[in-house]
């Protein structure tokens, strides 16, 4: 293959700034060219492990550098924890977003939610697999099952135990066809666990999980796309024990559409669902027919959509009012350079 000819890769590995591509069966590592980071205007503009990259190999073709982006079809965003609280894709081309929840002690329904929101809004189709299946308390089982049931209106739901086996044929059939998919969840969810299964190897490192709290330490440190026997493709990703969501106003109205469709019934269009007479939702809520947590995760939600939309908008008419500035410096320069050749 001949050196600096751009041809396309698929990025299946990133590292601390650190990729491996895919280029015609082969992988490679790669770094990005200093142009696409000079140009770039925020993380979002970088690739992502899942992404097509336009690339140009040297060394004999022993090592890639990647000069773009390629447009995507489907993109996994949340908000970093870093006081910026910019975007962060976690996974680009996906047909499906595999939510791992245990059902021991990291059986959480608000961080599902609060998840779920984040995967309707990335173009994919989310799937919640609840692991473990076989720590979960006999008496609790259906309960916890219907509770997550009510949570993902529109996904499938599905029980497994990675150790037994039970239930992986329903995520295997998930992921047949060549689909391309991601798995999100906090530490100590399974997600490694399921992945091994899947794989029938130990592709992914597996760490303990604390007793007290169910929680597990950061196995996976990288983000990496694996290709299983079943055909599927999946991205594992490190465990997120804070998931903020960004860009989410389609995400949360399809995450919760159950709230949205009693919301059609209010006697108020504009109705907020805080207080007004003739709110079908608060009727709902006293009825029991809807969680009254889950209205109170959705006004969560919806507020934190609203605030980090309001602070993009700032960000970005400072950046406007900048980008004015630094040409109107340069318009002055230019014509202050026009009057000395002239000798005015």
């Amino acid at each position: 293959m001949a050196e600096d000819k751009s041809i396309t890769a698929l990025v299946t590995a990133e590292q601390r700034g650190a990729y491996t591509v895919r280029v015609e069966g082969a992988e490679l590592p790669a770094v990005i060219a200093g142009k696409l980071t000079g140009e770039a205007g925020s993380r979002l503009d970088l690739p992502v492990v899942g992404d097509d990259v336009a690339v140009s190999l040297h060394d004999g073709g022993a090592k890639a550098v990647i000069h773009g982006v390629l447009p995507r079809r489907s993109l996994l965003l949340r908000i970093g924890l870093g006081k910026d609280g910019d975007a962060q894709p976690l996974a680009a081309n996906i047909d499906k977003v595999f939510i791992v929840m245990g059902m021991d002690g990291n059986y959480n329904i608000a961080r599902l939610e609060r998840v779920l929101t984040a995967a309707w809004d990335s173009g994919a189709l989310p799937v919640v697999v609840l692991t473990k299946k076989d720590l979960c308390p006999e008496a609790e089982l259906a309960g916890r099952l219907e509770a997550a049931g009510l949570a993902a209106p529109g996904a499938r739901v599905l029980c497994v135990s990675s150790l037994s086996g039970d239930g992986v044929a329903a995520v295997e059939a998930e992921l047949a066809g060549g689909l391309r998919c991601c798995f999100v969840g906090s530490s100590g969810a399974g997600k490694s666990t399921l992945l091994n299964r899947l794989a029938g190897r130990e592709a992914a490192l597996t760490g303990a999980v604390r007793e007290d709290d169910s929680r597990g330490r950061h196995t996976t440190s990288s983000r990496q796309l694996y290709i299983l026997p079943c055909g599927g493709q999946v991205i594992d990703t490190p465990g997120i024990r804070e998931f903020g969501v960004a860009y989410a106003a389609d995400g949360l109205e399809t995450s919760f559409s159950d709230i949205s469709a009693l919301a059609a019934s209010c006697r108020f269009k504009d109705c907020s669902h805080t207080g007004e007479p003739g709110c079908a939702v608060a009727a709902a809520v006293e009825a029991k027919t809807l969680p009254a947590e889950r209205l109170l995760n959705y006004h969560k939600l919806r507020r934190e959509t609203e605030r980090h939309e309001q602070v993009t908008d700032l960000k970005k008419r400072l950046e406007a009012k900048r980008k004015q500035k630094n040409f109107g410096r340069m318009a002055r320069d230019i014509t202050q350079k026009k009057r000395r050749l002239r000798g005015g």
